[in-house]
């Protein structure tokens, strides 16, 4: 049983202290993920194991989990579907509760007509190894009576972490003073044995899991000894694989107290020369506020743009005030924009891309697909 007189709100200042590491600042595999919190927050672990807890059960945090680098475990793109207004919210609730392989599952609007306002569902998708994203993606419009859709894969990343309660504060124009990095999405084929111990690594945490030796159960899982799944674990974060461990909470939905962590995401869009797509990408994803940067190619449905960012806030203006402040930057440097626009993100959903190739065939058979016709 959880103690209902412990603090689950975000503005809690013993919370706040904890979300500020655990939501983006735990890098790669940790056999203990939870001391590693304790000793970046400098709060002792049987409180964070506590607090946890507490706001896991109550919904402040929606999950608690191991983060792969998906992009290089399953190729990957964001897609746009273009689809009636009669059809947006059964297309919407389709993709949220019945396909695994789509993860964040946004209506977005633009603030004026402008090329691709017509696209109002936008999706990530991993479709695992071995498997066609054409296919996939061809079925699924088929499925919600998408009328088209624009598959645009990152070709590299640029910003990726969270931190929502870390970046609340963060004024429009705060950079980090070197450049971007560059996050390559080549996809690494792993063994039988990696597989093995990457789906339990990845599943979320229960309640009762938020404890010291967090992986004994799931080396269980996997039929190894607790020393066999961590020297797995950290091979594959020495590949690259691994993403963050991380908290994650509500970006939109109120907590049971009724405070909002975000309250508007925006996909900012920008199309620069070709050829300079690396050096706008690193600049752009300098900015703090940036949740996702990357080098997308959005072709002619969404005027060529080429850069695309994510950002959140509590309110419009300051967004809009971050972006201004992105476009200043390039401005000053002498980045040519040739189109920019910001599409805002409305209903939404977020959970964890399946990308296990096994499970993609136990799916097929599960919706009445052939795996083999999914083939690529």
């Amino acid at each position: 049983m959880i103690e209902t007189t412990i603090p689950v709100e975000i503005t809690d200042p013993v919370n706040a202290s904890i979300l500020a590491v655990s939501e983006d600042r735990i890098a790669g595999f940790q056999r203990d993920p939870f001391a590693e919190i304790a000793r970046l927050s400098q709060i002792d672990v049987a409180t964070i194991h506590e607090r946890l807890r507490a706001m896991l059960a109550a919904g402040t945090i929606r999950r608690i989990r191991q983060t792969l680098m998906a992009t290089s475990l399953a190729p990957g793109a964001l897609v746009a579907w273009r689809i009636s207004n009669d059809r947006l919210d059964a297309g919407f609730d389709f993709l949220w509760k019945q396909d695994p392989f789509s993860g964040h599952i946004v209506v977005r609007s633009t603030d004026a007509e402008t090329p691709g306002s017509a696209y109002r569902l936008w999706t990530t998708l991993k479709v695992p190894q071995g498997f066609s994203m054409t296919k996939h993606c061809d079925f699924l419009a088929a499925r919600v009576g998408a009328e088209g859709y624009r598959v645009m894969p990152a070709k590299c990343l640029f910003a990726l972490g969270v931190g929502h309660v870390r970046r609340r504060g963060i004024e429009p124009g705060s950079r980090t003073e070197e450049l971007g990095q560059v996050i390559d999405t080549n996809v690494v084929e792993l063994t039988d044995l990696e597989w093995r111990v990457l789906e339990p690594l990845k599943r979320e945490f229960a309640v009762d899991e938020i404890r010291d030796e967090p992986w004994t159960a799931r080396a269980v899982e996997a039929g190894l000894s607790l020393d066999e799944f961590v020297r797995v674990a950290t091979s594959l974060n020495e590949r690259g694989v691994i993403g963050r461990f991380s908290t994650f909470l509500e970006h939109v939905k109120p907590s049971a107290g009724g405070t909002r962590v975000t309250r508007y995401n925006a996909l900012f869009h920008w199309r620069v020369p070709e050829g300079r797509e690396i050096e706008a990408g690193r600049e752009v994803g300098r900015h703090h506020i940036l949740t996702h940067a990357y080098w997308r190619e959005g072709g002619p449905e969404f005027a060529n743009v080429n850069i695309m960012a994510v950002a959140h806030g509590t309110d419009k203006p300051t967004v809009l005030a971050h972006k201004a402040a992105i476009d200043a930057h390039l401005a000053s440097i002498g980045m040519p924009v040739l189109y920019t626009n910001v599409f805002w993100g409305g209903r939404s959903e977020i959970k964890p891309s399946e990308i296990a190739p096994l499970a993609y065939e136990r799916w097929c058979r599960a919706i009445g697909i052939d795996p083999e016709s999914m083939r690529a």
